[in-house]
């Protein structure tokens, strides 16, 4: 059985943002949904209901299953097989690894709060 997903990131993160737009066009990964959780602020206040809160990672919808953060990188990583981008071959390789997501997760967080602040935009969706 094939499952679906859905990667809901933060659009206007420069870092996530590629990142989303790698797994729509060059993941190959033909059951995936990808939303801009800026653009999905029912959704977004419906998962931090449920305590995910979008600002601290981006989320994975799979099927019944949600994701959070490191855990949905390394989820979503783990489903691209044959990537048509070398930079997304690369990103899936390193964040296969559930200790190297954990690891460099933190730090992403960071370069996306960064990254906001320097564009002058808000670091919450919420």
């Amino acid at each position: 059985m094939t499952s679906n997903y859905t990667f809901i990131y933060d659009g206007e993160c420069p870092f996530c943002n590629h990142f989303a737009e790698l797994l729509e066009i060059k993941s190959k990964i033909n059951n995936i949904k990808i939303l801009d959780g800026r653009k999905n602020s029912t959704l977004i206040k419906s998962l931090l209901e449920k305590g995910f809160d979008i600002d601290k990672g981006a989320i994975l919808l799979k099927d019944e299953d949600i994701f959070h953060g490191a855990e949905a990188i390394n989820t979503i990583c783990k489903q691209i097989k044959n990537p048509s981008s070398s930079l997304l071959f690369l990103l899936s390789r390193v964040f296969k690894s559930t200790k190297r997501t954990n690891v460099l997760f933190p730090l992403l967080v960071r370069a996306r709060r960064f990254a906001l602040i320097a564009k002058g935009v808000s670091t919450s969706l919420v």
